[in-house]
């Protein structure tokens, strides 16, 4: 590990040079260098290098800022950002290649309907501080690859880390195209007051809102990805030593400081307290010496945050099953779990952000369901150890950004996989090809030969109503009727029931409610009565009305028939 005295010491930019970097990436995107596919690879190949190349000195960066192990460092943000880069080169050809869009109807197939994939534009890029290098270089990758310029702000509250990326931005990436800003509230505020064609946020809810406020008065699109208070829900049928060993390793890397970390464990009551003992003896495992003793274990970035969460283990009313040391002097909290028996307790009201989480008991699965929906019912991430059926219930009951079963956040665990938030947990996702497609614009295109405007007459002036009536006949037609039942029939059906095949009724049995429904919205004389004459009767007339109708929906005249297979219009 590089020697931390080689980090420089951090430095915001000057608020006068952000309008500049920015008037120079506008005109670098207006220039379309950034649309040509190889710049983009090369870009990105750069960016592997100055990533790999200063691996040593962002390891002692994370190791500054938050105590991070190189383990979880090197797994988690230099290994994971690597992975993405050559991820989208390797399949940057096939992400940018126009679709051919083939769910048009028979009448526009001759139009070259597809999908053009265009860079968005120019945009901001805002990071976290608890895992600073994926979460500003992940969707920075995908910006590169997308082809949009893009402006990224690391997180002032990770310094050392923010100033080791602005050092491989400047020295890796075409300076016209890709710039680091570092700097805290003036210089946020500077970045929010230009127009962006897209903004790209990761954080905390409140900031959050300033920024969806803020962008709405531009009309400009964001992809917020925030936080949420999410559940893991222990069954009565789970493993709870897996249970325990799976949701702690979830609450101790990074010390806790994962937005998709469970806040709280909704457990069976008759499984409670063996999967608290199951919590401590995995303690024990993780950290023979104690966590605080422990290389393996990161600490709270700072004071605030240290002081943020102790105050929910001193106001909560619940009882400490687990942990419950803090040392502010070297911003330790040790692994905390605080059984309570109510949802307004101070460890559930909040998002811990840290080793801390509440353990609230059930007697039902539904009553558990219930507590989640009333905690947050839009969470990032939600996680549950039972059975199938239990899992089903339960996704079937509850929404989320993501879930993983029998196990702590997996899904967010595969780079390639889309990630993102719900209703208060954020919008949008990213991570592989999701990355690219949040910075594309997907641009319909069609193509309409010269030589079809003849076929196209229907639609110029003077209207003639006869061929738009004729084309209207080639409309589909609903298999369903006024009250919104489907309805079994067309030709072949009358066809069988005039035979004595298509009802009760006609074999002389009890009529279905089904061919009662048939007959009334079919408009046939047939009604339950004990004359088989007159329902067989009526359903031969209607069986050759439908045949009539069947020939009068062919267009007669060559024109209108080249017309319909050529372009019916849409309002």
């Amino acid at each position: 590990m590089a020697d931390q005295k080689a980090i420089p010491p951090f430095e915001a930019t000057p608020v006068a040079e952000i309008r500049l970097s920015q008037a120079r990436l506008l005109e670098t995107f207006r220039s379309t260098k950034t649309k040509d596919l190889e710049y983009r690879r090369v870009q990105l190949r750069r960016l592997y290098w100055g990533i790999k190349d200063n691996t040593e000195l962002l390891l002692a960066a994370l190791n500054k800022d938050l105590r991070k192990p190189a383990f979880e460092s090197l797994l988690t943000e230099v290994d994971w950002c690597l992975q993405d880069c050559l991820h989208a080169i390797k399949h940057l050809s096939s992400w940018a290649k126009d679709e051919k869009y083939s769910d048009v109807p028979l009448q526009f197939s001759l139009n070259s309907a597809r999908i053009r994939k265009d860079p968005i534009g120019t945009v901001l890029i805002i990071g976290a501080y608890n895992f600073p290098i994926m979460l500003t270089f992940g969707p920075l990758v995908g910006a590169i690859a997308a082809g949009c310029p893009a402006i990224i702000k690391p997180s002032e509250v990770s310094p050392a880390t923010a100033m080791v990326m602005e050092k491989i931005a400047r020295e890796s990436l075409d300076p016209d195209a890709y710039v680091v800003v570092n700097g805290a509230v003036p210089e946020t505020t500077e970045l929010l007051d230009l127009k962006w064609d897209k903004i790209f946020y990761t954080g905390g809810g409140t900031v959050g809102t300033i920024i969806a406020t803020k962008a709405a008065k531009t009309l400009t699109p964001v992809t917020l990805e925030l936080g949420g208070k999410n559940p893991a829900f222990v069954t009565r049928n789970a493993n709870l030593r897996l249970a325990a060993r799976r949701l702690l390793w979830g609450k101790v890397m990074n010390a806790g400081q994962v937005c998709i970390s469970h806040n709280y464990v909704i457990c069976d009551r008759s499984v409670l307290s063996s999967f608290i003992q199951e919590l401590e003896n995995t303690h024990k495992d993780f950290f023979p010496e104690g966590a605080k003793n422990s290389p393996d274990f990161a600490r709270i970035v700072n004071k605030r945050h240290f002081q943020r969460i102790k105050q929910m283990i001193d106001h909560s009313t619940g009882k400490i099953v687990l942990g419950g040391d803090t040392d502010e002097d070297d911003l330790y909290i040790e692994p905390t779990a605080v059984q309570v028996d109510n949802v307004t307790d101070s460890v559930l009201v909040e998002e811990s952000f840290g080793p801390l989480f509440g353990i609230i008991p059930y007697t039902s699965l539904k009553e558990g369901i219930d507590i989640m929906n009333e905690v947050d019912r839009t969470p990032l991430a939600l996680f549950v150890f039972g059975s199938k059926k239990e899992e089903t219930q339960v996704l079937n009951s509850c929404l989320s950004g993501g879930a993983s079963m029998n196990d702590s956040f997996f899904h967010g665990s595969v780079f390639t996989l889309p990630f993102g938030g719900v209703g208060t947990s954020g919008t949008g996702s990213y991570r592989g090809k999701a990355s690219y497609d949040t910075f594309t614009h997907r641009r319909s295109l069609t193509n309409t030969p010269s030589w079809m405007d003849k076929l196209l007459a229907v639609r110029y002036m003077p209207y003639n109503m006869k061929q738009l009536r004729q084309m209207q006949k080639t409309n589909p037609k609903p298999n369903f009727d006024r009250s919104g039942h489907v309805v079994k029939g067309g030709l072949g059906y009358w066809l069988k029931f005039a035979m004595g095949l298509g009802s009760a009724e006609v074999k002389g049995g009890e009529p279905t409610q089904e061919t009662e429904r048939v007959s009334n919205t079919r408009g046939g004389e047939a009604t339950r009565t004990g004359d088989i004459a007159g329902p067989k009767n009526a359903a031969i007339g209607t069986a050759k009305k439908a045949s009539q109708d069947a020939e009068d929906q062919q267009p007669k005249d060559p024109l209108s028939r080249a017309t319909t297979a050529a372009g019916g219009f849409p309002s």
